[in-house]
């Protein structure tokens, strides 16, 4: 195992094209780091540039305290798992996870025990002989990562192995790959355009716009405190729903005016946020996850801290329900943050309009239906506040 550092790293291509902007990061022995962003953000270049697949154009690349900007890729003692399984389709799968020790010239012995113990961890033992054109697209995957684990690699770097499978097998093999880097305690970078994978895989999450780091943290605190309204919006699924709206002090509470609602604010909202008194009387970006929005009907819940919405749409996922609420508010969609997360997940930007729609998880005991006006009760505790120039979030 080895730990990896990028000190200020950087691409730019020879036709001026920045990909990677001034990258800085450690990431320790042992430890799973997931690259995540919209497509095109410099993930996967950012991997190609560890893996000495793209040359290092600015900064320091570290593996094992060992600088290694021009140290050919074999020579980096890595293993890369890419997203295309890359299976020699004339030979077995004994033959394909031990092609890389029989170019090293590894005694036979010793080249058949690596394989069977990688075909054993990764359950590919009764499939050692046959083609990949009889296997599964989940067990080539395992066939793929076979091959990295025989070369018994100081780190495992993976560009986003499991986008050429069905749903379920996603899932499958997402937990097949959490098992097996604790299994063998390799560092491992993977690079995903799925939050859902890089939020459950993870022990670190380095979100990533434009080239640019834009926080890098266990999973939860990237839910929990965003730095900015683009790793707020791109973290959480259905995303977070961003509003415009005015703080002020009204008969001794601090409330969010929306428009036609206002939201009391629990004191600890506040106490959570110093900052926020500094922005009294100001516009501010309002976030409110789905999760935190629920029928209030449901439950008992102060006329401060609802919405009043019309019901436009309701998908049933059996385990909650997913409500498109239209609500008499403004929807935030000036900043290049929220353009970017808008055209990313293929959405139309929404207008400056004066009704504003956003996205609930009511619960499956919630009977309502499209048309229905219903509240939405708030857990104004849970909500996040934006500086409505810059994005950035407002803590202390």
């Amino acid at each position: 195992m080895a730990a990896i550092e990028l000190s200020q790293m950087g691409k730019v291509y020879e036709d001026g094209t920045r990909a990677v902007s001034d990258l800085s990061m450690e990431i320790e022995d042992g430890e799973f780091l997931v690259f995540v962003g919209p497509s095109g953000c410099g993930k996967t270049t950012a991997l190609r540039m560890v893996a000495g697949l793209e040359t290092i154009t600015e900064g320091e690349l570290r593996i094992g305290g060992k600088v290694v900007n021009n140290v050919p890729p074999r020579d980096r003692d890595i293993a890369m798992v890419f997203q295309s399984y890359a299976l020699y389709p004339h030979m077995s799968v004994r033959d394909n996870i031990g092609f890389g020790l029989q170019l090293r010239k590894v005694p036979k012995a010793e080249l058949r025990r690596r394989v069977e113990d990688a075909a054993k961890i990764l359950g590919l033992s009764e499939y050692l002989d046959r083609k990949p054109r009889n296997l599964s697209g989940g067990q080539r995957q395992r066939v793929a990562m076979g091959r990295a684990i025989v070369r018994q690699p100081q780190a495992f770097l993976m560009d986003e192995p499991l986008s050429n499978l069905d749903a379920k097998l996603r899932v499958q093999t997402r937990a097949e790959i959490g098992k097996l880097q604790r299994d063998l305690n390799v560092t491992t970078i993977y690079v995903t355009h799925d939050q859902v994978e890089a939020m459950t895989l993870g022990h670190r999450v380095a979100v990533i716009r434009k080239g640019v780091l834009q926080q890098i943290a266990p999973p939860q605190e990237l839910y929990d405190r965003p730095v900015n309204l683009f790793v707020a919006g791109f973290i959480g699924s259905p995303a977070m729903n961003f509003l415009t709206g005015t703080l002020k002090r009204e008969d001794g509470h601090h409330v969010v005016d929306l428009g036609a609602d206002k939201l009391r604010l629990v004191d600890s909202a506040f106490e959570a946020r110093p900052a926020l008194q500094n922005y009294l009387d100001q516009p501010v970006i309002v976030g409110v996850r789905p999760e935190e929005l629920e029928d209030a009907s449901l439950g008992s819940t102060s006329d401060e801290a609802t919405l009043d919405a019309v019901v436009e749409l309701v998908e049933p996922l059996g385990s909650d329900l997913v409500v498109h609420l239209s609500v008499d508010a403004r929807e935030a969609v000036g900043l290049e943050d929220i353009q970017e997360l808008a055209e990313d997940a293929g959405d139309v930007l929404p207008s400056a309009a004066d009704r504003a729609t956003v996205v609930a998880r009511f619960s499956p005991r919630s009977h309502v239906r499209v048309g229905d006006t219903v509240q939405a009760s708030v857990a104004t505790d849970q909500m996040h506040f934006f500086d409505a120039t810059s994005g950035e979030a407002i803590y202390t």
